[in-house]
């Protein structure tokens, strides 16, 4: 399959991107600061651009998307656009744009994460984005069929525990290479509309 993935540089990119190219897929990487392709997703024309330029695909993946991390009482409106902006719009216009680009059967795998289901402080606009985010794949899954939708919801990566464990207390992390092997499951099997847990 010919896939776009974004974020393909990033830390989680990295490991998506190996897992889908043992496998045989042609994987062309997009991203502000490197990649195949250099973009910014969280504005619309360009990833309009992006399609124009990697052509027809079978499936686009998201491996991207930036939000604050601040207590509650520090967030202003702009903290929750950006999260806005930074996970969810983006991940919607790579569907709303894709749909006319991407194969008939194609697939669209985005990205979530834990703190849809398991608030941590000072996490509450990532936890609106991303709830935002899986509550768009079940919708979404029911209007493009039969291309499908899905998303991949982490938890801290076992691999950034050095970095991030300290905002995770208690939580059990999650190797990258499970979270790349549900971003295989997403694209290559058959089920739409489905946050997969790693």
């Amino acid at each position: 399959m010919k896939i776009l993935l974004i974020g393909g540089t990033g830390t989680l990119g990295t490991a998506v991107h190996e897992a889908l190219d043992i496998r045989g897929h042609e994987v062309l990487t997009v991203g502000r600061g490197g990649g195949d392709l250099r973009y910014d997703v969280t504005d619309p024309v360009q990833v309009a651009e992006v399609y124009d330029r990697a052509g027809r695909v079978d499936a686009v993946v998201s491996a991207a998307g930036h939000v604050p991390y601040k207590p509650v009482t520090e967030l202003v409106p702009e903290d929750y656009l950006a999260a806005f902006r930074g996970k969810v719009l983006s991940q919607i216009d790579l569907v709303r744009q894709g749909v006319s680009r991407v194969a008939e059967r194609g697939s669209f795998t985005l990205v979530t994460g834990v703190l849809a289901r398991e608030p941590i402080p000072l996490g509450a606009a990532a936890s609106m984005a991303n709830g935002a985010v899986e509550a768009f794949v079940r919708a979404a899954a029911v209007e493009i069929a039969p291309q499908r939708v899905n998303a991949v919801s982490p938890t801290v990566f076992t691999e950034s525990l050095g970095r991030y464990g300290d905002f995770f207390p208690g939580m059990p992390s999650v190797d990258l290479v499970d979270v790349a092997r549900a971003y295989v499951r997403s694209v290559e099997g058959a089920q739409t509309g489905q946050v997969f847990v790693p």
